[in-house]
């Protein structure tokens, strides 16, 4: 079964490492990922860039409003997002699991079965 492992954590603290602990959490989480890519089990991997970025869109009454930023005001931020292929609900905790151990901040991150996943190609 795939599952989403979304990434949550408080893009203020983030943002604020240097480049060095940034670089080093990355290498990290990759030598995480690299088990699980050597064994066919992750499928796409994306960091997002900061909140600062985003758009919402936002559909009420007949009407279409465009925002700047995120619509929720939470205090951690979706900051990226895992997809992987998992017997169970477990083997996927244990992903997130070893990615949490891998990361020295306080985030979370949310394991979630996939209902639905059409991977589509991308234009050149």
């Amino acid at each position: 079964m795939l599952y989403a492992v979304l990434c949550y954590n408080d893009e203020s603290v983030t943002s604020a490492w240097s480049k060095e602990e940034d670089e080093r959490v990355m290498r990290d989480l990759s030598a995480v990922q690299r088990k699980y890519v050597e064994a066919g089990k992750l499928g796409p991997v994306a960091r997002l860039v900061p909140t600062t970025a985003a758009a919402t869109l936002r559909h009420s009454a007949g009407e279409t409003i465009v925002m700047d930023g995120p619509f929720a005001e939470t205090k951690e931020q979706l900051l990226g997002f895992y997809l992987i292929d998992c017997a169970s609900l477990d083997e996927a905790l244990d992903f997130a699991r070893d990615l949490s151990n891998a990361n020295p901040s306080t985030g979370s991150y949310e394991v979630r079965p996939l209902a639905l996943y059409k991977p589509g190609e991308l234009p050149s």
